[in-house]
């Protein structure tokens, strides 16, 4: 999710669970803790797919974060030693942020290795789009009650409870719509004899009421929207190719083999003046695409490595008015 989420839930979760022992501290607190893990994307991993591939990893371990919440609740009690005496407490809150903080990524379609370095595949549930304001707004308004209730701690406590609360529903409601939204794309490419390898459901941006839907075979993928709106049950695919001969005499080529083991096979390869380029499927829209990486530079008869390198992206903010448009009427498709 993005950084202001995760630091309002960090304060939403440091306050629920230590807010009555430590006060606003545990809020604080909770935003620090909650920010943290995202930090890795400070660090330099050496290219572009490294950067992109291993981000999400370590700094978002179950195993790590809990060999990191000691020198954290450390940390807490040298610079408040009138809360030293609630150590045990300090440690519950500590790692119930950092671990709320990881699985409300994993929520999202980007990938989230929760259990490195024992097992690396990201965990992708898809449910939620990286920002969501029905998600957030909850939380923000429970942690500004608890920032500004001066006189009635307890109020604040029990809002700042119930934007918890509300957030997790909002979670639950996701995941049962998702399996409305899956059931129904794969209805729909049976019946339109679509033969496919693999199928991604995820929501639009910003909301969960629109879904995109991604489905891939080895010569082409199929994209198409379905809003929990409409109507007519059947979604209408637009057909891609996926241009995979490109990537042949690649396959020894190890940023190649990391971009298709982290998209999980959503994938595409594609031809742009002289670079081959890959491109994760996803996270955008066709035609624009959040992460694509040149691998290899065209030579004679076959592509060559290269130096990799991330391409820009081009965004279509006039998509977001179509988004809304697609959500309320099945006739803007």
């Amino acid at each position: 999710m993005d950084s202001v989420t995760q630091l309002l839930l960090g304060a939403a979760v440091g306050e629920a669970s230590a807010g009555r022992q430590i006060g606003r501290r545990a809020a604080l607190w909770g935003a620090v803790c909650g920010t943290l893990p995202d930090l890795d994307v400070f660090i330099p991993m050496g290219d572009a797919v490294r950067d992109f591939t291993y981000h999400r990893s370590f700094s978002h371990s179950l195993f790590v974060l809990a060999l990191l919440t000691p020198l954290l609740v450390w940390l807490i009690r040298k610079l408040h030693p009138t809360i030293a005496s609630h150590q045990q407490r300090l440690y519950i809150m500590v790692y119930l942020i950092f671990a709320t903080h990881v699985l409300l990524d994993s929520f999202t379609v980007y990938g989230t290795q929760i259990f490195w370095p024992l097992f690396t595949t990201p965990m992708t549930w898809s449910t939620l789009f990286i920002i969501d304001p029905a998600y957030t707004i909850p939380l923000l308004l429970g942690v500004l009650i608890v920032l500004f209730s001066n006189h009635d701690k307890r109020f604040g406590h029990v809002a700042n409870i119930v934007g918890l609360s509300l957030s997790t529903a909002y979670l639950l409601w996701t995941l049962g719509i998702k399996q409305h939204v899956d059931s129904t794309a794969y209805s729909s490419l049976q019946q339109q004899q679509i033969p496919v390898e693999g199928v991604l459901t995820t929501p639009a941006p910003f909301n969960s009421l629109l879904w995109r839907v991604l489905a891939v075979n080895d010569e082409h993928y199929y994209e198409g929207y379905y809003s929990i709106l409409d109507d007519n049950k059947n979604i209408r695919f637009e057909q891609y190719p996926r241009s995979l001969h490109l990537l042949d005499t690649l396959q020894d080529s190890w940023p190649v083999q990391r971009l298709q083991w982290f998209t999980k096979n959503f994938y595409t390869a594609s031809l742009q003046q002289q670079d081959v380029v890959i491109t994760d499927l996803r996270m955008g829209g066709e035609p624009d695409y959040v992460f694509s990486f040149k691998v290899a530079e065209m030579s004679n008869p076959h592509p060559q490595p290269a130096p990799v390198e991330r391409m820009p992206m081009q965004r279509d903010w006039d998509g977001l008015n179509w988004i809304w448009a697609r959500i309320w009427n099945e006739h803007a498709q």
